[in-house]
Parts: C-alpha cells; structure tokens; sequence
C-alpha cells in the first residue's frame, strides 16, 4: 500500500495519510508523495475540494518521521535556490491552493501533522484527538508554519499558551478555543467531512475558490483596500457561466450544473 492514498470522488479527493503502523509520521518517502499530492490538488480540474485524514484510529499524524529523517547534507542556500531534492522541505510545501481543503483530525495532530492540519481552510477532530506544536521542548520551533498560522487560528494568547509551553490539548479545549469546528465521535469523523466536502462542491467551483483567496490574501491588508479588492473580484465574476447558471437554477427551481467557467 501506497503511504499517501488519493481517491477521487464527485469533484472531493480524499487523501489518506497511510503509516499508521508509525502514527502516520512522514519519511523522506511519504514527504515526497505529499508534495506530487499537492501539486495534483492544485491542477487537477475535476478535483474542487480535498480531505486529508490519517489512517487508523490513532493518528491523523505526527509529523516528520525523526528515525528516518536525517539531516539533509546539502547548504541551507542549495535547499533554498538549488534544484529540488526529492522527500526534501516542509511537509505543507506546495499546499497552497485556492481549492477548500478539510482537515479530518483522527487522533494524534502533533509538530508536522498539527501544522499540516493549520495549512488546511477547515478543521474538524474526533473526540480522541489530541494537538501539540511541542518544538521548544526539544530545542527546536515549528518550521512549517507552526508559529504564524496558530495565532492567526485562535487568539494571540491562547496559540502563545501553546507555542511556549509546548503542551498538548484535548479536543475539547481545541474546540473552546476556535482550532477546530466540530468534535465528533470517531466513527462519525469521515461521514462528517464527507458532508461537508459534498455542501462545498455543491457550490460554482470558481466562487469557493475567490472567497477563499480574499479571506486569505484578505487578512494581510487594510480593511478599505481589502474591500477594494473584494469589489474587484466580485466584478470578474459577474458575467461568469456559473453565476449566470445560478441564476437560471434558482429561477427554475433545480439544481445548478456548476462547470468551474
């Protein structure tokens, strides 16, 4: 079995983590299936929103793989503008996309696996999940976006709480403090982010994508030129095929045909 699982359903790709045996830690191996992963998130038109999740019941992930990670031999400056080097960078790498993506959190979401979960638009957990950015206490920071998607996640005060300390939180105390959506028993978790996938591709594929960049690209600006922006793709949208449709669908009292033009 592959370490990285992507099925393709009805517009929803599913990608399993798949090293349960390890947590679902990531080797240089499964890094390197992550990051095609990615990239086929990004370009695979009939792909309109994905789930990640872990298999198994205990781990949704852990994060790189420390007895199969060596340290890479190249220069820091040869990683940065050198040619790529397989199973290399952060997990995340080449996550970024316009297309929603839904974190279904199954148990342990620590270091990487935790980061992983904050690079994606939405999150939910099942009640055994358990999260920890836990670096400084081995010396160390999160290095894949750990430090500034926490506390653009939750309140300043409460991703400090756990950046510095590095202690672990329950699933209820994730939801308290606004790092996940929903708690649900486990064998509810999937059905549930299945759901929701299916409501998001139910949705014009090019309105999801727009609303999630302006909120993403939104949250770094001034609020009058954020609206100005907002405007402004309201504007490239309106004679767009899919709205129109919408349009007719409502009129006609039927389901749209959203084609993503």
């Amino acid at each position: 079995m592959a370490a990285v699982e992507v099925t393709v359903e009805n517009h929803i790709a599913t990608v399993l983590l798949n090293r349960p045996e390890a947590m679902n830690s990531v080797d240089p191996e499964m890094r390197a299936l992550l990051h095609q992963t990615w990239e086929r998130i990004r370009t695979d038109e009939d792909i309109w929103v994905a789930i990640i999740t872990g298999a198994g019941d205990k781990a949704f992930s852990t994060g790189s793989d420390l007895k199969k990670t060596m340290p890479i031999q190249e220069s820091f400056a040869r990683q940065t503008f050198g040619p790529p080097i397989a199973g290399a960078g952060a997990m995340v790498s080449g996550l970024e996309t316009d297309k929603p993506l839904i974190a279904a959190i199954n148990g342990y979401a620590m270091a990487g696996g935790m980061e992983l979960a904050l690079a994606c638009d939405i999150r939910i957990c099942s009640r055994n999940a358990q999260f920890a950015l836990s670096e400084v206490k081995v010396g160390s920071i999160p290095g894949s976006g750990g430090t500034q998607r926490l506390p653009r996640a939750v309140s300043l005060s409460n991703a400090m709480l756990m950046l510095l300390t590095g202690d672990r939180i329950d699933a209820d105390e994730a939801y308290r403090i606004g790092l996940v959506s929903k708690v649900l028993p486990p064998d509810e978790l999937m059905p549930a982010a299945r759901a929701l996938a299916e409501k998001i591709a139910a949705n014009a594929p090019l309105s999801v994508r727009a609303v999630k960049r302006l909120v993403r690209d939104g949250l770094d600006l001034p609020l009058a030129q954020a609206i100005d922006m907002e405007r402004y793709v309201f504007g490239l949208l309106y004679a767009s095929e899919d709205r129109i449709e919408g349009r007719k669908a409502f009129a006609e009292k039927r389901k749209p045909n959203y084609k993503g033009r």
